[in-house]
């Protein structure tokens, strides 16, 4: 069944972004949709039937035409007649290459078959809480039907694939009063003969479901129940203040131990759902069963991490506790791998937990990057939803372990993931950048993030921080980049600072002291008053942002780099320049100090020491550019270009220029490198080091 119209594709892409709007719908990145139709071929000048589907990859929500595969529909039901059984049914990913229409597209997915397979012009395949939740029920088969009766039927737990198209299509056929089917374990499918009356189906059945949960939890707790079981004395929420403080205390620890394999991003939840989770009486059982829709426990791993201590307890206890609950998670997943693995499965990848429970503090997710650790959460929040849903209706009753190990280890699984880009050389680490709003500081922020650093933009004004960190993440927004107030030269100021950083991407590995400004006057016209605030904020605050993040570090196990963005006065001695100079010099020694320190936790400690950096400078802009022009009698304009004739290339100084050293500092190649100081000055010979 087809429609017979070109404005399939189009109205199957509005209808999914209406479908993934909605997170009642589906999950993040969730389900696929499709449709079918005719166009012209233009070899043949014929119509032919064509289906367009979501491919692999993508979100619902925000799909377009590239997103979408477009398969010939004659060739892609001809491949029943060659498929080869259940037991070789993943050779048909490669199959439907051969069943592709026109270039470009997206690559096809897995459940190409179901919809291809299904006579019906529209299809979708979704993810929703509430239809999970019906799927992983232990009677979800007489559930089903109680909540439907005969206009949804029960299909059984399937690995999705060829074998599950065929399934659907069964039933559609042996069922023409459907409008859809509950898949146990996994989600929904629906169909309809036109877009609205598949879109209407899938609501239909995602209403329903929520509506038949909703009348089993009000009777749950008319009766003084709750699907949860009660609260645990010592699982209670600690007051909000309490709860994130505590939080950003355990999330570098938390981070280290989940970076054990590789290195890992984290993102922080306490919602309320999240908070009473784990402050009820099921929360180790339901917990342990793991969650079970594919797309839950690929982002999620089979089960979390769940810590037993009260959260309130000494930070020591809790630290020991979590390094032996590790331990014992490690072990546990490697019994796993081993009880299911056969010879042919990919080598075991990473043993550490993507997701840690805390009563009383909330859940700590783990990933590559900020965005994969955050839809960790999401997805473990979906699994909270389903089992919820689960328990008020039946008892929760997810897919079997060795099913999640073929999913998880599933060839084609491994295939995705072998396809993925190369990370980029800060991929994975946290960067916090002072003085971040213009200058040197946004110029370097933004290297950072452009080489897959997570950046936290720390500037006295937060509004201004705020719309560099908007300017510099563009649409991935808060996943690359947050926007913080930081008066450096304030201990409790810093130390809010940083503990926002570790609450936005769970710690830090790179600092950049770079907060500065400049007051030139000869020696008899400088105050106390411009000597201490200079010294406040470049010497004692450097000092306070390093010792601050270099607790985090520590805790992390990670190692990390601090980086001093000095100047070439640190070592260059001029007139009318006192109080500036002598703070510069000041933080040229730090970098030797803590290098030295610090070089046992392999944290590396270097500085730059740039000069005449003009364009973009809030130090210039301030009216510091304005003086100096004046003395050297040029216009304001031509300052830089003035500069750049004192060196010896003749070529002015950037902001960029100083963030391309500041990258090559950290992205590895100098590994071996601490308490450096680097020009970037274009070449002063009275500055050269000696």
């Amino acid at each position: 069944m087809t429609t017979n119209t070109t404005t399939a594709p189009q109205e199957l892409i509005a209808r999914s972004n209406r479908l993934g709007a909605d997170p009642r719908n589906t999950n993040y990145a969730g389900g696929n949709t499709s449709a079918k139709g005719s166009d012209r071929d233009p070899v043949t000048g014929q119509d032919v039937e064509l289906l367009w589907v979501k491919g692999s990859g993508g979100d619902l929500g925000t799909l377009t035409g590239s997103g979408l595969a477009v398969l010939r529909l004659d060739r892609l039901k001809a491949l029943v007649g060659t498929y080869p059984g259940v037991e070789r049914e993943d050779e048909m990913v490669a199959a439907f290459d051969f069943c592709l229409h026109g270039r470009g597209g997206a690559a096809p997915s897995i459940d190409t078959a179901m919809h291809g397979l299904v006579d019906a012009a529209h299809v979708d395949h979704l993810h929703p809480d509430s239809g999970i939740a019906l799927a992983t029920a232990a009677d979800g088969e007489a559930l089903t039907k109680e909540c439907f009766g005969e206009r949804v039927v029960w299909v059984p737990w399937r690995r999705p694939g060829f074998q599950l198209g065929l399934d659907i299509a069964a039933v559609k056929q042996a069922n023409p009063q459907a409008i859809g089917c509950i898949l146990g374990g996994h989600g929904i499918t629906a169909w309809g003969a036109s877009s609205e009356e598949c879109e209407r189906n899938s609501l239909e059945i995602i209403r329903s479901a929520e509506e038949f949960i909703a009348e089993r939890t009000a009777a749950l707790a008319a009766a003084g129940r709750h699907p949860f079981g009660e609260v645990v004395a010592g699982r209670e929420a600690l007051p909000r203040e309490r709860r994130r403080a505590r939080a950003a205390e355990l999330f570098p620890f938390l981070r280290g131990l989940a970076s054990t394999d590789a290195p890992q991003v984290g993102h922080f939840t306490d919602s309320d759902v999240v908070l009473d989770f784990l402050a009820r009486g099921e929360l180790d059982r339901l917990a342990e069963l793991g969650t079970s829709c594919p797309d839950h426990f690929l982002r999620t791993k089979v089960k979390p991490l769940v810590l037993h201590l009260p959260a309130d307890a000494p930070l020591a206890e809790l630290e020991e506790e979590l390094r032996e609950l590790h331990a014992g998670y490690r072990d546990d997943y490697a019994a796993y791998y081993e009880r299911h693995a056969a010879p042919d499965s990919p080598p075991m990848r990473g043993a550490d937990p993507a997701i840690v429970l805390v009563p009383g503090v909330g859940m700590f997710s783990f990933g590559k990057d900020k965005q994969t650790a955050r839809v960790a959460g999401e997805f473990y929040v979906n699994a909270i939803n389903v089992m919820r849903g689960a328990e008020a209706i039946s008892t929760y009753a997810p897919i079997e372990e060795s099913e999640k190990f073929r999913i998880e280890y599933w060839a084609l699984e491994e295939a995705k993931l072998q396809r993925m880009p190369k990370p980029k050389p800060l991929a994975t680490r946290i960067a916090l950048v002072t003085g971040a709003a213009s200058g040197i500081g946004k110029a370097t922020a933004q290297r950072l993030a452009a080489e897959g650093a997570c950046v936290v933009i720390a500037d006295l004004d937060l509004e201004k921080a705020q719309a560099a960190a908007a300017d510099i993440a563009g649409p991935q927004g808060t996943d690359v980049a947050v926007g913080v107030a930081a008066d450096v030269s304030d201990e409790a100021a810093v130390a809010a600072a940083l503990a926002e950083a570790v609450l936005a991407f769970g710690g830090v590995d790179l600092v950049v002291n770079n907060a500065g400004l400049s007051i030139s006057k000869p020696l008899l016209e400088t105050t106390a008053k411009d000597w201490d605030l200079q010294h406040d904020v470049m010497a004692k605050g450097s000092f306070l942002v390093s010792r601050e993040a270099a607790r985090i570090m520590i805790a992390q196990g990670l190692g990390g780099d601090i980086i001093y963005i000095s100047s070439k006065n640190s070592v260059f001695a001029g007139p009318n320049n006192i109080a500036y100079s002598a703070v510069k010099a000041d933080q040229a020694h730090q970098v030797r100090l803590l290098a030295a320190e610090l070089g046992e936790h392999q944290i590396r400690v270097n500085g730059i020491n740039p000069d005449g950096v003009v364009r973009g400078s809030g130090i210039f802009a301030g009216g510091w550019g304005a003086k100096r022009a004046a003395v050297y009698g040029v216009p304001e304009e031509e300052l830089g270009a003035y500069y750049a004739q004192r060196t010896l290339l003749k070529r002015e100084v950037l902001p960029e220029s100083v963030a391309n050293a500041v990258f090559a500092l950290t992205a590895g190649e100098l590994d071996r490198t601490t308490g450096l100081h680097i020009p970037v000055d274009s070449g002063v010979a009275a500055a050269f080091l000696r």
